[in-house]
């Protein structure tokens, strides 16, 4: 007896060991770089200077070149795009390489660096790199041979394929085992089967597919024209078009910021020689439409801050020097204005 009545008492004393182990186990600390904002500088053509700086929401500093303060060497590239995947962030060069690094403290992973030629973009899918890429210009500046590009670890690597897509690929998303591929010169969605690396199925669109998103549980698509932008979603069970609407935003220039309550502001611009921008604002589900929400003139990116509900233009200054950044309240009015890198044109709110 004396036997029987031991084992439950045990078990329960184990049990409410293991948990107390369990209660009083610390979280790890967040690094240096898994809070605040990352600032994307493109860089200038022909002097490859791209980098990212850090703002910390908390303290206000600014943290210049990080890559380089944190791995002993510059990016040595035109930085096109910033993606986060788990803890990896992957900077994109159109200069024709990625770099990886440890989204927690910036310390380098590995790298692409060989057989790419004018990347855009990046997802992850099936333990791969997908990886768009306008391939070679042509003598006449064309891209007959653009393509995306597959890398067989998260790590980096070698090319192990190229899948020939149609002209000037550029924003792409992971849903399931497919990739969708914006085709911004063509107006063509391509899906890429990621376990095949096979195109599924293409979709055509108007306008110059540029950036997709998800809101309200559906992934979009971004596309332009001179004189409407256009917002399609998606059937995903059988890749076909659910929704297209229009709204008559015209000179957009692709770079666009999404809130997560569905609120679209989208760069405008003239374009030379007055260089007239803008922000349009509209609601995705619901009527408000503002054509002239924000004006000005050299805008170069765009990002929103979900947890302060501010908006971020960044300014090229026309590459004559650094650029700047512009914090807006959601009102349109300034908060803070100062100095970044070379072509400032994207953001990564952590």
């Amino acid at each position: 007896m004396t036997k029987n009545l031991f084992k439950p008492f045990l078990i329960i004393f184990l049990a409410a060991s293991l948990f107390a182990c369990s209660e009083s186990e610390p979280e790890r600390p967040l690094g240096e770089y898994e809070q605040g904002i990352l600032i994307m500088n493109e860089g200038a053509f022909g002097v490859n200077d791209g980098e990212v700086f850090h703002l910390n929401t908390n303290t206000g500093e600014l943290k210049r070149n990080v890559f380089e303060l944190e791995n002993g060497r510059p990016f040595a590239g035109l930085l096109e795009d910033m993606i986060l995947e788990e803890d990896r962030l992957y900077l994109v060069a159109n200069t024709g390489k990625v770099e990886i690094v440890d989204a927690r403290d910036f310390k380098s992973i590995g790298s692409v660096t060989g057989d790419l030629d004018i990347s855009r973009s990046l997802t992850v899918n099936s333990g791969k790199l997908f990886i768009s890429d306008y391939g070679p210009y042509a003598p006449d500046f064309s891209t007959p041979d653009s393509y995306v590009a597959v890398v067989n670890t998260q790590d980096g690597g070698l090319v192990s394929r190229k899948i020939p897509v149609s002209r000037k690929p550029e924003d792409m998303i992971a849903t399931g085992r497919y990739v969708l591929v914006a085709g911004s010169e063509e107006g063509k969605v391509e899906v890429i089967d990621a376990e095949t690396e096979e195109i599924f199925k293409t979709i055509d669109v108007e306008g110059r597919p540029m950036k997709f998103f998800e809101a309200n549980g559906s992934i979009f698509l971004y596309s332009i024209t001179s004189e409407v932008v256009i917002f399609y979603s998606f059937h995903l069970d059988n890749f076909t078009l659910a929704t297209t609407n229009y709204y008559p935003i015209i000179n957009a220039t692709g770079k666009i910021a999404v809130s997560p309550e569905g609120v679209a502001y989208m760069l405008t611009s003239s374009g030379w020689p007055d260089y007239q921008d803008g922000i349009a604002k509209l609601a995705l589900f619901g009527p408000e439409i503002d054509l002239d929400w924000y004006t000005g003139s050299g805008f170069y990116g765009i990002g929103y801050d979900p947890i302060a509900q501010e908006i971020y233009v960044s300014n090229s200054n026309g590459f004559q020097g650094n650029g700047s950044v512009t914090i807006l309240d959601k009102e349109g009015t300034e908060v803070r204005n100062f100095e970044v890198g070379r072509g400032p044109s994207g953001f990564l709110f952590r």
